[in-house]
């Protein structure tokens, strides 16, 4: 069980990547690279989860790896109305919901069936811009999920946050 000074060091570790995780640029092609990357990240440690990146509202890149479920479609849709909703990670809403000991679900009036903050979804953002997009990672632990994404969006983004 995590500590109340666990989670406040968890939230300030999130917070400080979307600070760092942000794109010159987001293209359809920037999508297909970040998509197949999660794919060859997930196979190599034969991973079983389902990829997707959305640029805006339209679906750029979507695939699930053998062992995933549709289940695993409806949670990516969850987690990514999370991100569209809140311009945050779905992990780190869920988190601050957790450090004030509160049910996001309940606390927004939100349908548990439709908005999941559990780790997996992050905010893709272009300097200058904002929040443009949303990665999502779905089948592996909340954590796991989040972590994912944060290992190929640091590649993505390359050395001194150039987009390579």
């Amino acid at each position: 069980m995590s500590t109340p000074d666990d989670v406040t060091a968890l939230i300030a570790e999130v917070e400080e990547q979307e600070r760092e995780l942000v794109l010159p640029r987001f293209t359809h092609d920037d999508a297909w690279r970040l998509g197949r990357l999660l794919v060859e990240l997930a196979a190599e440690r034969d991973l079983a989860v389902t990829v997707d990146v959305r640029k805006g509202p339209q679906q750029v890149f979507h695939a699930a790896r053998e062992g995933t479920t549709p289940d695993n479609d409806t949670w990516v849709a969850r987690k990514v109305r999370v991100v569209e909703r809140f311009g945050a990670s779905s992990y780190l809403v869920g988190l601050r919901a957790k450090a004030k000991g509160e049910d996001f679900n309940a606390k927004h009036g939100l349908p548990l069936q439709e908005y999941a903050a559990h780790g997996g979804a992050f905010p893709v953002r272009v300097s200058g811009v904002g929040v443009v997009g949303v990665v999502t990672v779905s089948g592996l632990a909340q954590g796991d999920d989040h972590a994912l994404v944060v290992e190929a969006l640091r590649d993505l983004v390359g050395p001194a946050g150039t987009a390579g």
